[in-house]
């Protein structure tokens, strides 16, 4: 459930320092998109320190999308088949579902969505040509754009990847300031001491200024990324409303 069982276990425990969860984007989110998600994610936690970010990227089959090679072209292919062309994500709500809706109502094209239930059997899917691409987390797809038997043609996160450097930012086809990206961060129980939380935090930035620590994280597809109470708590406000924002517009419910 998008993690929000584990979020409604932690809103009612006590704040002793010794409870935390690691919070993803779709548990921040899943208040939007349940009705009874049981917590909320602006007002029951407190902020620890930001861990990284996942970048997602949008990948295409290249047996089935030959001409596909950057999202300019995604778009014209797309324009060009209205109604006939699907992408999949990780699920209804997903990451990788809220971005691409977000950038089909900016580009002004049309595709539809093909939910999975979980990045695996999206990515086997993907790659067998059932459906011709996906919105996908980094995780999950850089083994096979490393193989060539998917083709990354644009990353989400304002910069590009360092683990594939050549593929361009969203931002840089055509869509300046877009910004999509997963992450991930500590929260702990509200009513934790201060001193506790940035006790902690002080220590999650040591970890990650861990040379060995981000290169495990960059193998992953994820970017060690560190912020402190105040930048993190800020980042779960402003990514609540944006992508709230997109949740409504769209419709989407997870029931």
């Amino acid at each position: 459930a998008s993690g929000s069982i584990a979020a409604q276990q932690i809103a009612k425990t006590p704040g002793d320092g010794y409870t935390l969860m690691m919070l993803a984007t779709p548990t921040l989110l899943a208040p939007h998109l349940y009705k009874k998600a049981g917590y909320d994610t602006t007002k029951d936690f407190v902020s620890v320190a930001t861990v990284y970010d996942l970048p997602i990227v949008v990948v295409v089959n290249p047996a089935q999308m030959p001409t596909v090679t950057d999202l300019q072209k995604l778009i014209t292919h797309a324009k060009a088949r209205p109604g006939q062309l699907n992408y999949t994500s990780s699920g209804v709500g997903s990451f990788g579902h809220l971005s691409m809706e977000l950038l089909k109502q900016l580009g002004q094209f049309e595709m539809e969505h093909v939910p999975y239930k979980g990045g695996v059997p999206a990515i086997t899917d993907t790659l067998g040509g059932q459906v011709p691409m996906m919105y996908a987390d980094l995780v999950a797809a850089l083994p096979h754009i490393q193989t060539g038997k998917l083709r990354a043609i644009a990353v989400g996160s304002p910069q590009r990847v360092g683990v594939i450097p050549n593929v361009p930012t969203i931002a840089e086809q055509g869509f300046k300031g877009f910004d999509a990206v997963s992450w991930g961060g500590l929260m702990a129980p509200l009513g934790t001491p201060k001193d506790v939380v940035d006790r902690i935090s002080t220590e999650v930035k040591a970890i990650l200024a861990d040379k060995e620590v981000q290169d495990k994280l960059l193998n992953a597809g994820a970017i060690a990324n560190y912020q402190g109470p105040d930048q993190m708590a800020k980042r779960v406000r402003g990514d609540y409303a944006k992508w709230g924002q997109v949740i409504r517009d769209k419709g989407i419910v997870f029931e």
